[in-house]
């Protein structure tokens, strides 16, 4: 228990120890000697139990202080009570610290403590296994000194910790991992690695039979439209009945074939991984050209397209793959816009934080889209209204395309839709992707 000793106390108490000692040696005339005697014998008794202390605190190994009382027992009471807290708190910490790691050894991931310089401060069994690093031995390397992969390094060095990347595990092979950096406390990183071979499998099997089925579906295709194309042409052998039905089955046969060709489009968009072949594209004149080729398809509807294009606009890339997915917006914008209604079609300059990046647009007055329809509707086959795309030959593979495009060429598609006012549909290119040439 907690007894207060004031300043006035001790005060007090020394002058009483002062008085007493005058006293006596009054009595028996040696009264400086007495108080001289008295104050040696305090300081003594002081140093003394200051000794104790000193030795209670660096050399003996008991939990319990020295007995004393008065001033001093009050100390060393205060001293233990102190010394119990903390052990309470030490006790709690170190509780919760096995709970973190008993937590972070059961993570079917691995997960490696970094400081902000990424030295390495700890790390579970399961990054062992999948990153090669063992705590506590590698405990105060850089970890791209045990990780040597020139992609990770990359992302290192230039901080690009907002997306998922993706490295081949060091120790396993035909092992594809996927690693995620994020700030972790004040002043470190926690990264988390996962393995993701198998996804990667199924992705893969899942691509090589879209695009098996697609090619072999493309060819039977082909013939029954050749022969719904014959029958038609010698139509004074049916009567209208029949030809109404031959009319029918061309019009499904030209969705069918349209919907093969999505998937062809997707599935090589997909697949190409490499892009070795990537070049300057004038993407002004491309979307000039699309344009033009729009107002072809444009002519039942009657839509008014405006543009605005600036000239002299290059990306880096492939011409085919910018081509299919601005073409792909426009042709959404004619579609799913009312007749006679307006499209507008820009492709401009715009300031970022790091340069100067391009943004292309369509933008039109038609239905718009429902807010959560459009987290969505780059998904394959994913159709706002079923019927509305079945009536407009709609694949719901278009954005799809779109958006496998872009993740090819540093750019993002940016939707801005209000139910009932419109959509406006935009690609933001990178300043990384593009090229400013002079006029």
């Amino acid at each position: 228990m907690y007894l207060g000793t004031s300043t006035v106390t001790l005060y007090k108490r020394l002058l009483l120890v002062l008085i007493a000692s005058g006293l006596i040696g009054w009595l028996f005339g040696i009264f400086w000697p007495a108080i001289a005697i008295s104050s040696v014998a305090l300081l003594i008794w002081h140093y003394h139990h200051l000794v104790q202390l000193v030795h209670w605190l660096w050399q003996s190994k008991s939990i319990n202080p020295p007995q004393a009382s008065g001033t001093w027992g009050r100390i060393y009471d205060g001293l233990y009570h102190l010394l119990n807290k903390q052990r309470k708190k030490q006790k709690q910490l170190r509780h919760r610290i096995r709970q973190f790691r008993d937590g972070a050894e059961a993570l079917p991931d691995a997960a490696v403590v970094l400081s902000t310089d990424f030295i390495i401060e700890w790390s579970n069994k399961k990054a062992q296994n999948l990153l090669g690093v063992v705590c506590p031995n590698d405990v105060g390397q850089r970890v791209d000194n045990l990780i040597r992969n020139p992609e990770f390094s990359q992302v290192l060095t230039n901080y690009e910790f907002d997306t998922p990347f993706h490295i081949d595990s060091p120790m396993k092979e035909d092992t594809r991992l996927e690693l995620r950096m994020m700030l972790y406390g004040a002043d470190q990183y926690l990264m988390i690695a996962r393995d993701v071979s198998k996804l990667n499998r199924l992705e893969t099997m899942r691509r090589d039979f879209v695009a098996n089925v697609s090619h072999e579906l493309k060819t039977p295709l082909t013939v029954m439209r050749g022969y719904v194309e014959m029958i038609q042409q010698t139509g004074d052998d049916f009567d209208e009945h029949w030809m109404n039905v031959f009319g029918t089955i061309e019009g499904q046969v030209t969705r069918m074939d349209r919907l093969v060709e999505q998937l062809l489009i997707l599935s090589k968009v997909e697949n190409n991984s490499t892009y070795d072949d990537t070049h300057l594209v004038n993407l002004s004149e491309l979307v000039e050209g699309l344009i033009k080729d729009s107002q072809w398809l444009n002519q039942e509807k009657g839509h008014t397209i405006t543009s605005e294009i600036a000239p002299n606009i290059f990306i880096f890339g492939l011409d085919t793959e910018l081509k299919s997915a601005c073409s792909n917006l426009i042709s959404n914008a004619i579609a799913y816009t009312p007749d006679s209604g307006n499209i507008g079609v820009s492709l401009q300059f715009i300031k970022q934080s790091n340069g100067v990046g391009v943004k292309f647009s369509v933008k039109d007055d038609g239905t718009g889209i429902k807010p959560e329809h459009i987290n969505r509707i780059t998904e394959r086959f994913y159709r706002i209204d079923k019927s509305r795309s079945r009536n407009t030959g709609g694949s719901g593979l278009g954005l799809a395309i779109v958006k496998h495009v872009l993740q090819h060429h540093n750019a993002e598609l940016v939707i801005n839709s209000q139910w009932g006012q419109g959509s406006e549909f935009s690609i933001v290119f990178a300043s990384s992707s593009v090229e400013q040439v002079n006029q």
